[in-house]
C-alpha cells in the first residue's frame, strides 16, 4: 500500500458519472444567443490567465524536471507500467522532479516510480466529460480546465519528454513537441520514445512518406530517441542537462599577454 498523505483540495464541485461540458467545449462552441457575463469569452480570458498564474506559481520552484506522457489504459502488470515506475524513479534520484497527467496508468507508474525515487512526484490533471481523479502518487497536484494552459506547463518546466505508448492525447504531446523544437520556439530537448516496436511503424511511415515527399528534413528524424533501455533514456536526459548547464556557465575571461598591450 502507498503511504498515506493528507490532502487539500480547492475548487469546483466533482459529481462522479455526470456527463458536464468541459471549459474548452464551451471556449470553442459558440451559443445561439447573447450569453451571461460569466459565460462569455471576456470573462473567460480572465479565467485563463488565472490558470496561467496558479499553474506558474505551483511549479515555480519543482527545479529541473521531466515530463512523461503515456496511456492512462495501462495496467499495472502491463510492463510498460513497470518501465515508466523504474525510469522514474532513476530520474527521481538522479534530482529531476517527474511531471505528468496526474491520471492512471502511465502517469500513475511515472507519479509512483517518482516518489520511490525520493522526488517530487507533480501530476497536472484535466477536467474531462467524466472525472479523472489525480492518482494517489501525487505530491504536487493542480487541476486545469483548459488543454492550452496544461501543455505550457508540461512544456516550461521539463527538460525532456519521455513518451510511452498511447493513444491520440500522447501523439498530440509528441507531435506538439517536436513542431516546438522543429520551429524554433523552444530550445531543442531530447523527446525520447520509448517502446521502440511500439513506435516502429510510425516511424517507418514518417521515414516512408512523410520525409521522402521532404515535408520535414532529414534532421528533422533526429529530434526523437528511440530505445527499450532504461539506462539510456536516463543517460540521455542525464547528459542533455549536463551539457545545458555547462553553456549557461559564465566564461572566464583569458587574461592579457604581454604582447596584447604592445
Amino acid at each position: 500500500m502507498p503511504e498515506q498523505r493528507d490532502w487539500r483540495r480547492a475548487g469546483r464541485v466533482v459529481r462522479r458519472g455526470l456527463e458536464r461540458q468541459t471549459e474548452d467545449r464551451q471556449l470553442l462552441e459558440r451559443g445561439p444567443a447573447a450569453p451571461e457575463f460569466l459565460e462569455s469569452d471576456p470573462w473567460r480570458v480572465l479565467r485563463i490567465q488565472a490558470e496561467f498564474v496558479e499553474g506558474f506559481d505551483a511549479l515555480a520552484t519543482v527545479g529541473p524536471a521531466v515530463t512523461f506522457f503515456g496511456s492512462a489504459r495501462v495496467g499495472e502488470t502491463d510492463p510498460m507500467y513497470g518501465a515508466a515506475r523504474q525510469l522514474a524513479a532513476e530520474l527521481a534520484r538522479a534530482g529531476f522532479a517527474i511531471i505528468t497527467g496526474g491520471g492512471p496508468g502511465i502517469m500513475e507508474a511515472a507519479n509512483r516510480g517518482a516518489r520511490e525515487g525520493n522526488g517530487l512526484s507533480v501530476g497536472c490533471n484535466i477536467e474531462l466529460p467524466f472525472e479523472q481523479s489525480l492518482n494517489q502518487y501525487v505530491d504536487l497536484g493542480i487541476e486545469f480546465h483548459y488543454f492550452f494552459v496544461r501543455k505550457t506547463m508540461f512544456v516550461k518546466y521539463a527538460e525532456a519528454f519521455v513518451i510511452f505508448p498511447g493513444g491520440f492525447g500522447t501523439l498530440d504531446e509528441l507531435f506538439e513537441s517536436l513542431t516546438l523544437i522543429q520551429t524554433g520556439r523552444i530550445i531543442h530537448f531530447p523527446v525520447v520514445l520509448f517502446g521502440a516496436d511500439y513506435w516502429r511503424g510510425l516511424l517507418e511511415w514518417i521515414r516512408g512518406r512523410v520525409l521522402a515527399e521532404r515535408k520535414i528534413s532529414t534532421d528533422d528524424m533526429d529530434l526523437m530517441v528511440v530505445t527499450d533501455d532504461i539506462k539510456q533514456a536516463c543517460d540521455v536526459v542525464q547528459q542533455f542537462y549536463a551539457r545545458k548547464l555547462e553553456a549557461a556557465r559564465p566564461k572566464e575571461r583569458a587574461r592579457p599577454s604581454k604582447s596584447d598591450a604592445q
